[in-house]
C-alpha cells in the first residue's frame, strides 16, 4: 500500500509543477526583457539624460542572456507536455540547465548593470545620479529561482508523470494499412475515424 502511495504522490504533482514552472519561466522571461536599472537625478536635465540613456536601445540596463535563457526554459515546459520517455527526460534536463543559466545571468548582470549605467552616464561622486535595481530585476530573480526549483522537481519526478497517449501511434511504427472499405463494418469505420484515419482511403 505504501508503494502505491509513493507512485501516486509524484503523479499528483504533475499539474502543479508544470503550472508553477510555466508561471516562473514566464515571469523570468518578461522580467529579463525589461530594464533592470533605475536612475534618479537631482535636476530635470540630468534626469532627461538618464532616461534617454536607458531608452537608447543599447541595452545598457538590460540582461539579454537572462531573457533568452528564460524563453528556452519556457519552451522546454511546452515540449515536456507533448513528449514521453527518454526524450521527455532530456527536455527536463535541458530546462534545468536553462534555468540555472537564467539564475546565473541574474546574479552576474544584477551585480554589474549599475556600474555599466554609471559609466554610460559619466557618473562620479559629484554627479547627481542615484542608480539602483528596478522591480523588474527582482521579478526576474524570483522567476529564475522558481524555474530552478520546478525544473529540478521535473527531472526527479518525470518518470512517474502521466504521458501523452499512444492513440495515434501505429503498432509497428510504420504506416497503418486499413482493409478495403467494402470489407469494413460500421464499428471498423468509426474506429478508424476515432483514430484520426480516413477510412475511405
Amino acid at each position: 500500500m505504501s508503494d502505491d502511495r509513493s507512485l501516486t504522490r509524484p503523479r499528483s504533482t504533475f499539474g502543479r509543477v508544470v503550472l508553477l514552472g510555466l508561471a516562473a519561466a514566464t515571469l523570468a522571461a518578461v522580467g529579463g526583457h525589461q530594464t533592470w536599472v533605475t536612475v534618479s537625478a537631482g535636476d530635470t536635465a540630468a534626469q532627461a539624460l538618464a532616461d534617454s540613456t536607458l531608452a537608447s536601445g543599447t541595452g545598457v540596463g538590460e540582461s539579454p542572456a537572462a531573457g533568452a535563457l528564460a524563453l528556452v526554459c519556457l519552451a522546454c515546459w511546452g515540449v515536456l507536455l507533448v513528449t514521453r520517455g527518454r526524450v521527455r527526460r532530456a527536455v527536463c534536463v535541458l530546462g534545468l540547465l536553462a534555468a540555472l543559466g537564467t539564475a546565473a545571468a541574474v546574479v552576474v548582470d544584477g551585480s554589474q548593470l549599475s556600474g555599466r549605467v554609471r559609466a554610460a552616464l559619466g557618473d562620479s561622486p559629484s554627479s547627481p545620479f542615484e542608480v539602483g535595481l528596478s522591480a523588474w530585476f527582482w521579478a526576474a530573480a524570483v522567476g529564475a529561482l522558481g524555474c530552478v526549483a520546478m525544473t529540478a522537481l521535473a527531472v526527479r519526478q518525470v518518470p512517474t508523470w502521466p504521458e501523452i497517449g499512444t492513440r495515434y501511434d501505429t503498432p509497428d511504427g510504420g504506416p497503418t494499412t486499413a482493409a478495403p472499405l467494402e470489407e469494413q463494418t460500421n464499428l471498423d469505420l468509426w474506429k478508424s475515424i476515432d483514430e484520426g484515419r480516413d477510412p475511405t482511403r
